[in-house]
Parts: structure tokens; sequence; C-alpha cells
């Protein structure tokens, strides 16, 4: 009989969460409207087109956050 490690497999660093718009805006508690606006300014946080869909990695709304002030006001 073998021993096999019990556990699940687990996921490697570099995998990433992929955020939607609205996921982001529950959030920071803001309306839609207000993502968008920051996107046409360029000072929201890095987004990327996967398919049709607009996405946000994680980490990208993180570092975003940390050198933003006041992302609301």
């Amino acid at each position: 009989m073998t021993d096999q490690p019990n556990h699940a497999p687990s996921i490697p660093a570099f995998v990433d969460e992929w955020m939607t718009p609205k996921e982001i805006c529950h959030e920071l508690q803001i309306p839609e409207q207000t993502f968008y606006q920051w996107r046409v300014k360029h000072a929201g946080p890095r987004a990327h087109r996967i398919g049709r869909h607009l996405r946000i990695s994680r980490t990208d709304f993180n570092a975003w956050l940390a050198t933003t002030e006041d992302p609301i006001g």
C-alpha cells in the first residue's frame, strides 16, 4: 500500500483572481457609472478585455488602491 497525500492540490501562486466591474463597484460601494467614468479618464484600476468581457485582476486592483489616496473622493 502506498501513502498518498490526502490534501487538495494547491493553486499555483501565479494564478490571479479576475474581477468584474460590478464586483469592483460592490467592493468600493460606488455606482458602476463611476467606474466607467474613471476608465474614460484613465484614473481607475487597469482593466483587460477577455473576449467580450472587461476584467480587472485582483493584483492590479490592490496595486491601484495602494497608490490611490481616496478613490471615491
